[in-house]
Formats: C-alpha cells, sequence, structure tokens
C-alpha cells in the first residue's frame, strides 16, 4: 500500500496539471490556475485534498528552485535598454501601492510588521505574466515592453532587499539600534560575499568545467543544485530566508559558471524541475491556506487592497513616469502591465503566514488581490496599447534594428536588397561561393551553420529586429528560427514554409510567435531558377484599402505564379511580405512573376 504521503503527492501533481492547463489555455498564467485547484480542492472549499509534512518540504524547495529560475531569466544587459524610464516606473509603481497597502491594513487595526508585509506584497509585478502577454500582443520590439520588464525586474528586486530586511528584524524580534544594526550587518555581509563570489569565484569555476570535455549535462545540474542550495544556506544563516540567496545564485550562474550553450541546456532541466513539479506543489498547497471566510468578514478590507494595488499601481507609475518625457499615456499603459502579481508576492505572502506575521485572512486577501490584479492585465493593457497604437504614440524600441537572413541563394540576395535601402541586413549560409557572391554584390553575408549559436552571434544576432529563415529546408528554417527566438530573442520571426510541409510547421510557428514567408506555402527553387536566370519582372501595386497579406493572396489564386516579396509604406519603408501583416491604403506590394 502506498505511503499517505505518495498519494497526497500524486493528487496535488495532478489537480496543479489541471489548473495550470485550464489557466494557459483561456491566456492566463498557469500560476493562477494552480491556486484556484488548491483552493476548489483545499479545505476551502471540498476539502479532498491536504497535505503533510513530506509534501510542505517539496513546496519550500519549490519556492527556492522558482526563485532561482527567476535569477536566472534576468539579463542585467537588458536592463540598460530602459534603464531610467525602467527605474521610475518600477519605484512608482511600487511606492504607491506600498503606502496603499500598508496605510489600510493600519486603518483596520493590523500591526505595523502586517501592514508593511501587504506593501511589499501589493508593490511587486510580475515578470511571467507579462511576458506571455507581450508576446501575444506582439509588443516585445516596442519601447513599452523593455520599461515593463526593467521596471518588474526592479521592483521585485526592491521587495526582495525590503524583505530580506523584514525577515533579520523578526528573527531579532526586538527594536533597538544593536538589534538593527546586527540585521543590517548581517544582510551586508550576505550581499557582499555571495556577490564576491559570484564575481571571482564562478568565472574561474567555470573555466575549470570547460577544460573537462567528458562532463555530462548530470553532472553540471549538480553543480547547479550545489550552488543554489548553497547560496540558500548562506541566507539563513545570515538571518534571511533561503529564497534570497537562491535568487542571487541564479542571477550569477546566468554569466559566471557555465558556458552558453551548457547554460542553456542545464537551464532546461533546471526549469522542467522547478516549474514542472515542485513549484505547482506550492502553489496548489498555498490554495490550502486560502480562508473563504474574508468574503463574510473582511469583504471591506478585500476590496480595499484590491483598489489600492489597482489604483496605486497605475496611477503612482503614470505619475513617476513623467520625468521620463514620454508621456502620460505611456505611463498609464506601462501602469496597467505592471498591474499583475504572481510567483513572487505568493511566495511572500506564503513566507508571512508561516512566521506568524500575517494571519490566515490576510494571506488569503493578497492571494485574491494577485488573482484579481492579475486577471485585468490583458483587457487593461491590450485596450491601452490600442490607445496609443490610434494617438501614434506607440514608439519601436531602437536598440533593434536590421534584419539576418538564413539564406544567400538569389531570391535571399534579391530581398536583401531591396531591404538594405533602409535597413542592415546580414546573410548567413553555410555555402562559401554563395556567401562570396552576395558580399561580391554589396550584400554582408556570413559563412556558417546557421543551427550553431556562434554563427548567429557573428551576425550580430543579439541586435537584430527581424530574423527571415529562406532557405528550402522547412526543418531548418524552423530550428534556426527557435535558436533566434531562444537564445537571442529577435522579436519579429519570418519563416518560409513549403508545400511539403505538415501541420507541424504551423504549429511552431504559433509556438514562437512567428509568421510564414509570403503569406503562403511557397516553392523556393522556381524562383531560384527564375532570378538566376533572369526570367522574372518585378512589378508593383497600390493598395487602395487595408487588407491582410493572406488575403491579397487569396484574392489572387494560390498557382498564379506571383511571388509577393516586399510591402512599401508612404515614407519608402519597405518590409518583407509575410502572412502576420496587413498592407495599409496606399502601401505598395512589390511582387515578382
Amino acid at each position: 500500500m502506498a505511503e499517505p504521503y505518495i498519494l497526497e503527492l500524486l493528487f496535488i501533481l495532478v489537480a496543479a496539471w489541471i489548473g495550470g492547463m485550464l489557466a494557459k489555455r483561456i491566456g492566463f498564467p498557469p500560476i493562477l490556475g494552480e491556486l484556484f485547484i488548491g483552493i476548489i480542492l483545499g479545505p476551502a472549499l471540498l476539502g479532498l485534498l491536504e497535505t503533510s509534512a513530506a509534501v510542505d518540504s517539496l513546496a519550500q524547495l519549490g519556492i527556492v528552485f522558482l526563485m532561482a529560475y527567476i535569477g536566472m531569466e534576468i539579463n542585467f544587459k537588458d536592463l540598460g535598454k530602459a534603464s531610467w524610464p525602467g527605474l521610475l516606473a518600477a519605484i512608482g509603481g511600487f511606492i504607491v501601492p506600498f503606502a496603499l497597502g500598508y496605510y489600510t491594513i493600519i486603518a483596520f487595526d493590523g500591526t505595523q510588521m502586517a501592514a508593511v508585509f501587504v506593501g511589499i506584497a501589493v508593490g511587486v509585478t510580475s515578470l511571467a505574466t507579462k511576458s506571455r502577454i507581450l508576446v501575444d500582443l506582439k509588443l516585445l520590439d516596442t519601447r513599452i515592453a523593455y520599461v515593463l520588464m526593467a521596471g518588474a525586474l526592479i521592483s521585485d528586486t526592491l521587495a526582495l532587499v525590503i524583505f530580506a530586511g523584514i525577515i533579520g528584524f523578526v528573527d531579532v524580534g526586538s527594536v533597538n539600534a544593536g538589534a538593527l544594526s546586527l540585521v543590517a550587518g548581517k544582510a551586508i555581509l550576505f550581499f557582499i560575499a555571495t556577490t564576491l563570489i559570484g564575481i571571482y569565484f564562478f568565472p574561474i569555476l567555470g573555466k575549470l568545467l570547460s577544460k573537462v570535455k567528458s562532463l555530462v549535462r548530470t553532472f553540471h545540474f549538480t553543480v547547479m543544485l550545489i550552488i543554489v542550495l548553497g547560496f540558500s544556506e548562506l541566507a539563513e544563516i545570515a538571518g534571511l530566508h533561503g529564497i534570497l540567496g537562491a535568487f542571487m545564485a541564479g542571477l550569477f550562474m546566468r554569466e559566471g559558471v557555465f558556458s552558453r550553450q551548457v547554460f542553456k541546456d542545464v537551464t532546461i532541466v533546471f526549469h522542467d524541475v522547478a516549474i514542472g513539479f515542485l513549484a505547482p506543489i506550492f502553489f496548489v498547497t498555498a490554495g490550502f491556506n486560502v480562508s473563504l471566510e474574508v468574503f463574510e468578514t473582511n469583504l471591506l478590507l478585500l476590496i480595499l487592497v484590491i483598489l489600492g494595488a489597482v489604483v496605486g499601481k497605475i496611477l503612482g507609475t503614470a505619475l513617476f513616469y513623467l520625468p521620463s518625457g514620454y508621456g502620460w499615456r505611456e505611463g498609464i499603459t506601462i501602469g496597467t502591465g505592471m498591474n499583475g502579481r504572481g510567483a513572487v508576492e505568493i511566495i511572500i505572502a506564503g513566507i508571512g503566514l508561516q512566521l506568524g506575521i500575517i494571519s490566515t485572512e490576510i494571506f488569503s486577501i493578497l492571494v485574491f488581490m494577485a488573482i484579481a490584479t492579475t486577471l485585468t492585465v490583458p483587457f487593461f493593457l491590450t485596450w491601452t496599447t490600442n490607445w496609443l497604437r490610434k494617438k501614434g504614440k506607440l514608439v519601436k524600441q531602437k536598440s533593434r534594428t536590421g534584419y539576418l537572413i538564413l539564406g544567400a541563394n538569389p531570391l535571399a540576395v534579391y530581398m536583401a536588397k531591396h531591404l538594405g535601402e533602409n535597413s542592415e541586413v546580414v546573410l548567413i549560409d553555410a555555402n562559401k561561393d554563395l556567401v562570396n557572391e552576395a558580399n561580391e554584390q554589396g550584400i554582408k553575408a556570413i559563412q556558417g551553420n546557421g543551427l550553431k549559436e556562434e554563427t548567429l552571434q557573428a551576425a550580430d544576432a543579439n541586435t537584430k529586429n527581424v530574423f527571415i529563415a529562406l532557405t528550402g529546408n522547412n526543418e531548418i528554417n524552423l530550428l534556426t528560427a527557435q535558436l533566434a527566438h531562444n537564445s537571442f530573442y529577435i522579436p519579429n520571426k519570418i519563416v518560409l514554409i513549403s508545400p511539403g510541409s505538415n501541420g507541424a510547421g504551423t504549429h511552431l510557428l504559433d509556438a514562437m510567435g512567428a509568421s510564414s514567408l509570403f503569406a503562403n506555402k511557397t516553392d523556393l527553387s522556381p524562383w531560384i531558377y527564375k532570378i538566376s536566370a533572369g526570367e522574372f519582372e518585378e512589378h508593383q501595386e497600390e493598395v487602395d484599402l487595408t487588407i491582410h497579406t493572406r488575403d491579397w493572396v487569396k484574392n489572387r489564386g494560390l498557382d498564379n505564379g506571383i511571388l509577393p516579396i516586399i510591402i512599401v509604406d508612404e515614407s519608402g519603408q519597405k518590409r518583407p511580405f509575410h502572412f502576420g501583416d496587413s498592407i495599409y491604403a496606399n502601401e505598395k506590394i512589390i511582387y515578382l512573376i
């Protein structure tokens, strides 16, 4: 007969999978589904699930791993793209809701410590929530995307620093100069020690690991676990919580220990263990601690906390954002994007409940606040970004420009000549002769395997705004597009799909937010021959009414010998013709026959 905790774990994981899957299907982060399923199946409603000491231990390990993974996802280089406006958004989006949350609890006769804890919880924001929504709304190449990401990272880091002080203060248990000095001294020593280890020791460790070629991924994963747990223990020794150590470990492991490819491979495994196994246990069991009685006994407080969180986040962000010079409309838009809460807020609230700083009622209010605010993000952000578009205020981020094209065949070179009139274009091809020929025609081309990161790195993929896969091999096109998406975060991916491909190609395009080149499945070979032999004609057609690219293709039939390659706007700017675009009135289409 199975041990009771094994059955509990089985049921919790099944519940987490169901809740997360349903939430994801309707466009929300899995965390919300896991919380909901915990509330529904736990003691709050049906009472079908319960926890145990063994399951609780796994849940605590889950939040440590999750915070480490959040640290791994942070790239400080990205913060430089919008550091000043991001800092303004983070400060305003944290201070104002923090103050509203704090004074709301004080007004209801709560303790100062509980009020500070609630203030932190309503001040944080959810990076994971926005990442998915930014992709869905096609905002990754806009300025607000970089400001949102920077603001979220700064806001959560600020919350964790304040949280560290509170945890140390709780452990000391008294208010005097000596106690405060002890807390501050231990915290400072912790941050100094972890920073020195990360900056000086990790690179040495990385060099030693790189010299041993026989090491397998399992060994690297073990090293990652040791570092995370070691840093977590350092935080505990310093009187802080282990999640602070895990977060710092994740930050420094990203750059210091492993090579780019090894880090990518090991992070995938770490993600699966943390996000797929351990973290869901924490979020489902967190739902067990929610009490629905707050809707009867503390409904007014619940409403005020949610209103303070929403209004404080949006107005606070907009107000503090004004010195950026980017306008109050953009400030409100960023505020609506930062309104969602998530992992960090629930983790902080859960620890507060464990330590007795906040009551079950306050914890329940914070959970419902996280759910309510996260639900608003897709609707508010969609409305405000459309508002910016109509006003002509949605600014593209200029830190990424130009095109990276896989393929140096005659059609790729032909397109590159058009696109190169307005932007930098770089071609990649393994064929030395094609590369040399492209360079002779004045198009920058690099010889190399497009499936290798070093090739894309040599082509400055980190700076490119659009990736185009233009070879006759569907598999290579899709795999290289995935590499451009996963490793170099190129926001726009356009992939040639040939007629012989099956439905999997379209599915993969959707998964990475990519679009099909020429808005139709296209056989590359005939066009390469026509261009090479000079047996083609270039034509232009101006559009009177706005039409989707796919409809333009359909209106001309699928087998009419026409290949639309470029769209030219009224200012003369050129862009590739692809499925995920529309042709607006007075724009022109360049096509070949």
